[in-house]
Protein backbone atom coordinates (compact mmCIF):
# COMPACT_ATOMS: atom_id res chain seq x y z
CA UNK A 1 0.00 0.00 0.00
CA UNK A 2 2.87 2.34 0.82
CA UNK A 3 4.44 1.77 -2.55
CA UNK A 4 1.50 2.61 -4.80
CA UNK A 5 1.48 5.84 -6.77
CA UNK A 6 -1.01 8.55 -6.06
CA UNK A 7 -2.74 10.54 -8.77
CA UNK A 8 -2.28 13.96 -7.15
CA UNK A 9 -4.46 16.15 -9.31
CA UNK A 10 -7.26 13.64 -9.70
CA UNK A 11 -7.11 12.79 -6.01
CA UNK A 12 -7.36 16.44 -5.03
CA UNK A 13 -10.30 17.01 -7.35
CA UNK A 14 -12.07 13.95 -5.97
CA UNK A 15 -11.44 15.10 -2.43
CA UNK A 16 -12.99 18.49 -3.16
CA UNK A 17 -15.92 16.95 -5.00
CA UNK A 18 -16.78 14.47 -2.28
CA UNK A 19 -15.72 16.51 0.76
CA UNK A 20 -19.26 16.48 2.06
CA UNK A 21 -19.57 12.70 2.05
CA UNK A 22 -16.03 11.62 2.91
CA UNK A 23 -16.60 11.94 6.65
CA UNK A 24 -19.45 9.47 6.47
CA UNK A 25 -17.56 6.99 4.29
CA UNK A 26 -16.14 4.31 6.56
CA UNK A 27 -13.84 3.09 3.77
CA UNK A 28 -11.97 6.40 3.48
CA UNK A 29 -8.85 6.26 5.66
CA UNK A 30 -6.98 9.22 7.05
CA UNK A 31 -3.48 9.70 5.72
CA UNK A 32 -0.51 10.18 8.04
CA UNK A 33 2.76 11.50 6.63
CA UNK A 34 5.77 10.19 8.53
CA UNK A 35 8.93 12.30 8.26
CA UNK A 36 12.37 10.64 8.28
CA UNK A 37 15.51 12.77 8.66
CA UNK A 38 18.27 12.28 6.11
CA UNK A 39 21.00 10.55 8.11
CA UNK A 40 21.89 8.57 4.98
CA UNK A 41 20.55 7.99 1.47
CA UNK A 42 16.77 7.71 1.14
CA UNK A 43 17.29 4.38 -0.64
CA UNK A 44 18.96 2.91 2.44
CA UNK A 45 16.43 4.49 4.78
CA UNK A 46 13.49 3.08 2.83
CA UNK A 47 14.79 -0.47 3.26
CA UNK A 48 14.67 -0.30 7.04
CA UNK A 49 11.72 2.09 7.49
CA UNK A 50 9.09 0.72 5.10
CA UNK A 51 8.48 -2.56 7.02
CA UNK A 52 7.86 -0.56 10.21
CA UNK A 53 5.58 1.95 8.48
CA UNK A 54 3.65 -0.83 6.76
CA UNK A 55 2.96 -2.35 10.19
CA UNK A 56 1.88 1.07 11.43
CA UNK A 57 -0.52 1.34 8.52
CA UNK A 58 -1.94 -2.12 9.13
CA UNK A 59 -2.40 -1.73 12.89
CA UNK A 60 -3.67 1.85 13.07
CA UNK A 61 -5.95 1.77 10.03
CA UNK A 62 -4.39 4.96 8.68
CA UNK A 63 -2.71 5.31 5.35
CA UNK A 64 0.94 5.97 6.27
CA UNK A 65 3.21 7.66 3.75
CA UNK A 66 6.96 8.13 4.29
CA UNK A 67 8.32 11.63 3.78
CA UNK A 68 11.99 12.02 2.85
CA UNK A 69 13.86 15.29 2.36
CA UNK A 70 17.45 16.02 1.32
CA UNK A 71 18.21 17.61 4.70
CA UNK A 72 16.81 17.87 8.23
CA UNK A 73 15.32 21.31 7.56
CA UNK A 74 13.06 19.79 4.88
CA UNK A 75 11.31 17.59 7.46
CA UNK A 76 11.13 20.43 10.00
CA UNK A 77 9.54 22.77 7.46
CA UNK A 78 7.17 20.05 6.26
CA UNK A 79 5.87 19.66 9.81
CA UNK A 80 5.57 23.43 10.14
CA UNK A 81 3.24 23.53 7.13
CA UNK A 82 1.29 20.40 8.16
CA UNK A 83 2.83 18.25 5.40
CA UNK A 84 4.32 15.90 8.00
CA UNK A 85 2.25 14.59 10.91
CA UNK A 86 4.79 12.45 12.75
CA UNK A 87 8.56 12.34 12.42
CA UNK A 88 11.74 10.76 13.63
CA UNK A 89 14.16 13.52 14.59
CA UNK A 90 17.45 13.91 16.39
CA UNK A 91 17.25 16.03 19.52
CA UNK A 92 18.54 19.23 17.89
CA UNK A 93 16.11 18.99 14.95
CA UNK A 94 13.31 18.03 17.35
CA UNK A 95 14.04 21.17 19.36
CA UNK A 96 13.58 23.28 16.23
CA UNK A 97 10.40 21.36 15.30
CA UNK A 98 8.97 21.90 18.80
CA UNK A 99 9.84 25.61 18.83
CA UNK A 100 8.94 26.53 15.26
CA UNK A 101 6.82 23.80 13.71
CA UNK A 102 4.20 22.96 16.32
CA UNK A 103 5.84 19.66 17.22
CA UNK A 104 5.64 17.70 20.45
CA UNK A 105 7.74 14.74 21.62
CA UNK A 106 5.70 11.73 22.71
CA UNK A 107 8.12 8.80 22.45
CA UNK A 108 11.82 8.06 22.47
CA UNK A 109 13.85 5.47 20.63
CA UNK A 110 15.92 2.92 22.56
CA UNK A 111 19.24 1.58 21.32
CA UNK A 112 19.06 -2.07 20.24
CA UNK A 113 21.76 -2.93 22.79
CA UNK A 114 19.86 -1.16 25.56
CA UNK A 115 22.05 1.95 25.75
CA UNK A 116 20.20 4.98 27.19
CA UNK A 117 21.47 7.08 24.30
CA UNK A 118 24.29 7.38 21.80
CA UNK A 119 27.54 9.28 21.30
CA UNK A 120 28.83 11.86 18.84
CA UNK A 121 32.14 10.99 17.17
CA UNK A 122 34.98 12.56 15.23
CA UNK A 123 36.39 10.02 12.78
CA UNK A 124 39.37 9.83 10.43
CA UNK A 125 40.90 7.33 8.01
CA UNK A 126 42.79 4.58 9.82
CA UNK A 127 46.02 5.65 8.10
CA UNK A 128 45.61 9.30 9.08
CA UNK A 129 48.26 11.01 11.21
CA UNK A 130 45.37 12.41 13.27
CA UNK A 131 44.73 10.61 16.54
CA UNK A 132 43.11 13.22 18.79
CA UNK A 133 41.42 16.61 18.96
CA UNK A 134 44.83 18.07 19.80
CA UNK A 135 46.18 16.71 16.51
CA UNK A 136 43.23 18.25 14.64
CA UNK A 137 43.80 21.69 16.15
CA UNK A 138 47.55 21.53 15.57
CA UNK A 139 47.08 20.76 11.86
CA UNK A 140 43.85 22.69 11.26
CA UNK A 141 44.99 24.92 8.38
CA UNK A 142 45.80 21.86 6.25
CA UNK A 143 42.64 19.86 6.97
CA UNK A 144 39.31 19.35 5.24
CA UNK A 145 36.45 18.81 7.69
CA UNK A 146 33.14 17.03 7.08
CA UNK A 147 30.68 18.75 9.42
CA UNK A 148 27.14 17.47 9.95
CA UNK A 149 23.76 18.88 8.98
CA UNK A 150 23.27 22.17 10.93
CA UNK A 151 20.15 20.66 12.53
CA UNK A 152 21.92 17.45 13.60
CA UNK A 153 22.54 16.86 17.29
CA UNK A 154 25.51 14.51 17.02
CA UNK A 155 26.81 15.77 13.68
CA UNK A 156 26.75 19.46 14.54
CA UNK A 157 25.50 20.74 17.92
CA UNK A 158 27.40 18.40 20.27
CA UNK A 159 30.83 18.66 18.58
CA UNK A 160 30.23 22.40 18.10
CA UNK A 161 30.07 22.83 21.85
CA UNK A 162 32.35 20.13 23.27
CA UNK A 163 35.11 20.41 20.63
CA UNK A 164 35.02 23.82 18.98
CA UNK A 165 33.40 26.14 21.54
CA UNK A 166 35.38 24.71 24.45
CA UNK A 167 38.58 25.21 22.47
CA UNK A 168 37.56 28.73 21.43
CA UNK A 169 37.76 28.02 17.68
CA UNK A 170 35.46 28.47 14.69
CA UNK A 171 35.68 25.58 12.19
CA UNK A 172 34.92 27.87 9.25
CA UNK A 173 37.95 29.98 10.10
CA UNK A 174 40.58 27.43 11.06
CA UNK A 175 40.16 24.62 8.51
CA UNK A 176 41.20 24.61 4.87
CA UNK A 177 37.73 23.41 3.84
CA UNK A 178 34.45 22.69 5.65
CA UNK A 179 31.59 20.71 4.07
CA UNK A 180 28.17 19.91 5.55
CA UNK A 181 26.76 16.45 4.75
CA UNK A 182 24.70 13.67 6.29
CA UNK A 183 26.26 10.99 8.49
CA UNK A 184 26.66 8.32 5.82
CA UNK A 185 28.15 10.72 3.26
CA UNK A 186 30.69 11.94 5.80
CA UNK A 187 31.78 8.44 6.78
CA UNK A 188 32.17 7.33 3.19
CA UNK A 189 34.08 10.50 2.30
CA UNK A 190 36.55 9.88 5.14
CA UNK A 191 36.89 6.20 4.24
CA UNK A 192 37.80 7.12 0.66
CA UNK A 193 40.16 9.93 1.81
CA UNK A 194 38.08 12.66 0.14
CA UNK A 195 38.13 14.60 3.43
CA UNK A 196 40.49 14.35 6.40
CA UNK A 197 38.01 13.89 9.24
CA UNK A 198 34.31 14.26 10.00
CA UNK A 199 31.61 14.21 12.64
CA UNK A 200 29.43 11.14 13.12
CA UNK A 201 27.79 9.06 15.84
CA UNK A 202 27.84 5.56 17.26
CA UNK A 203 24.44 4.66 15.76
CA UNK A 204 25.49 5.49 12.21
CA UNK A 205 28.83 3.79 12.80
CA UNK A 206 26.86 0.60 13.54
CA UNK A 207 24.72 1.17 10.44
CA UNK A 208 27.83 1.39 8.25
CA UNK A 209 28.97 -1.94 9.65
CA UNK A 210 25.87 -3.45 8.01
CA UNK A 211 25.70 -1.41 4.80
CA UNK A 212 29.41 -0.91 3.95
CA UNK A 213 31.50 -3.17 6.21
CA UNK A 214 34.52 -2.87 3.91
CA UNK A 215 34.50 0.92 4.35
CA UNK A 216 34.27 0.74 8.14
CA UNK A 217 37.61 -1.09 8.24
CA UNK A 218 39.23 2.08 6.93
CA UNK A 219 38.00 4.28 9.79
CA UNK A 220 39.09 5.12 13.32
CA UNK A 221 37.57 7.21 16.12
CA UNK A 222 39.42 10.34 17.25
CA UNK A 223 36.94 11.63 19.84
CA UNK A 224 33.77 10.47 21.60
CA UNK A 225 31.28 12.81 23.27
CA UNK A 226 29.35 12.54 26.53
CA UNK A 227 26.11 10.55 26.22
CA UNK A 228 23.35 12.07 24.05
CA UNK A 229 19.69 11.23 24.84
CA UNK A 230 18.15 8.78 22.36
CA UNK A 231 16.25 10.21 19.40
CA UNK A 232 12.67 11.41 19.88
CA UNK A 233 9.53 10.68 17.88
CA UNK A 234 7.51 13.87 17.36
CA UNK A 235 3.94 14.54 16.29
CA UNK A 236 2.09 17.72 15.41
CA UNK A 237 0.36 19.15 18.48
CA UNK A 238 -2.67 19.89 16.29
CA UNK A 239 -3.32 16.21 15.53
CA UNK A 240 -6.69 15.16 16.92
CA UNK A 241 -6.78 13.16 20.16
CA UNK A 242 -8.12 9.99 18.52
CA UNK A 243 -5.26 9.94 16.03
CA UNK A 244 -2.71 10.58 18.78
CA UNK A 245 -4.18 7.77 20.87
CA UNK A 246 -3.97 5.24 18.03
CA UNK A 247 -0.46 6.29 17.04
CA UNK A 248 0.89 6.21 20.58
CA UNK A 249 -0.71 2.85 21.27
CA UNK A 250 0.97 1.44 18.18
CA UNK A 251 4.38 2.96 18.99
CA UNK A 252 4.44 1.96 22.66
CA UNK A 253 3.20 -1.60 22.05
CA UNK A 254 5.35 -2.27 18.99
CA UNK A 255 7.69 -5.16 19.73
CA UNK A 256 6.28 -5.41 23.26
CA UNK A 257 3.10 -7.45 23.08
CA UNK A 258 0.85 -9.19 20.59
CA UNK A 259 1.23 -12.08 18.16
CA UNK A 260 3.86 -10.32 16.04
CA UNK A 261 6.35 -9.39 18.75
CA UNK A 262 9.26 -11.42 17.34
CA UNK A 263 8.87 -10.05 13.81
CA UNK A 264 8.40 -6.52 15.15
CA UNK A 265 11.58 -6.74 17.21
CA UNK A 266 13.46 -7.81 14.09
CA UNK A 267 12.13 -4.78 12.18
CA UNK A 268 13.16 -2.51 15.05
CA UNK A 269 16.60 -4.16 15.13
CA UNK A 270 17.01 -3.25 11.45
CA UNK A 271 16.63 0.36 12.63
CA UNK A 272 19.17 -0.39 15.42
CA UNK A 273 16.41 0.04 18.01
CA UNK A 274 14.66 -1.87 20.77
CA UNK A 275 11.01 -1.10 21.70
CA UNK A 276 10.23 2.57 22.30
CA UNK A 277 9.69 4.31 25.62
CA UNK A 278 7.45 7.16 26.65
CA UNK A 279 8.90 10.67 26.51
CA UNK A 280 8.07 14.38 26.38
CA UNK A 281 9.61 17.71 25.46
CA UNK A 282 11.57 17.53 28.73
CA UNK A 283 14.10 15.26 27.06
CA UNK A 284 15.28 18.35 25.16
CA UNK A 285 16.40 20.21 28.31
CA UNK A 286 20.09 19.15 28.14
CA UNK A 287 20.12 19.90 24.41
CA UNK A 288 18.69 23.36 25.05
CA UNK A 289 21.39 23.84 27.66
CA UNK A 290 24.11 22.94 25.14
CA UNK A 291 22.63 25.29 22.56
CA UNK A 292 22.52 28.17 25.06
CA UNK A 293 26.10 27.53 26.19
CA UNK A 294 27.17 27.72 22.56
CA UNK A 295 25.21 30.97 22.06
CA UNK A 296 26.69 32.45 25.23
CA UNK A 297 30.23 31.74 24.10
CA UNK A 298 29.54 33.33 20.73
CA UNK A 299 28.14 36.49 22.31
CA UNK A 300 31.01 36.70 24.80
CA UNK A 301 33.55 36.67 21.96
CA UNK A 302 31.63 39.09 19.72
CA UNK A 303 33.73 42.24 19.35
CA UNK A 304 31.24 43.96 17.01
CA UNK A 305 28.67 44.78 19.68
CA UNK A 306 28.92 47.34 22.48
CA UNK A 307 29.73 46.36 26.05
CA UNK A 308 26.21 47.38 27.08
CA UNK A 309 24.54 45.24 24.40
CA UNK A 310 26.82 42.31 25.19
CA UNK A 311 26.01 42.52 28.90
CA UNK A 312 22.28 42.59 28.14
CA UNK A 313 22.48 39.56 25.85
CA UNK A 314 24.58 37.59 28.33
CA UNK A 315 22.15 38.44 31.12
CA UNK A 316 19.25 37.15 29.02
CA UNK A 317 21.06 33.90 28.18
CA UNK A 318 22.09 33.39 31.81
CA UNK A 319 18.48 33.82 32.89
CA UNK A 320 17.41 31.16 30.39
CA UNK A 321 20.16 28.83 31.61
CA UNK A 322 19.12 29.39 35.22
CA UNK A 323 15.51 28.57 34.34
CA UNK A 324 16.65 25.38 32.58
CA UNK A 325 18.83 24.36 35.52
CA UNK A 326 15.92 24.81 37.92
CA UNK A 327 13.61 22.73 35.73
CA UNK A 328 16.19 19.97 35.33
CA UNK A 329 16.81 19.93 39.08
CA UNK A 330 13.06 19.67 39.77
CA UNK A 331 12.70 16.76 37.32
CA UNK A 332 15.71 15.01 38.85
CA UNK A 333 14.30 15.45 42.36
CA UNK A 334 10.89 14.15 41.28
CA UNK A 335 12.34 11.03 39.65
CA UNK A 336 14.67 10.20 42.58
Amino acid sequence: MLRRKFLGVIGLAATMLFAGTAAADSHVKKTLNFGIISTESSQNLKKVWLPFLEDMEKKTGFEVKPFFAPDYAGVIEAMRYDKVDIAWFGNKSAMVAVDRSGGEIFAQTVDVTGNPGYWSLLVAHKDSKLNSVEDILANAKDLSFGNGDPNSTSGFLVPSYYVWTKNNVDPKRIFKRVLNSNHQTNLLAVASKQIDFATNNTENWSRLEKTHPEKLKNLKVLWKSPLIPSDPIVWRVKLDDETKSKVKSFIMNYGVKGDDVVAEKEKLAALDWAPFRDSSNDQLLPIRQLSLFKDRNKVAKDEKISAEEKAAKLKEIDAQLDSLNQKMAAISKKSS
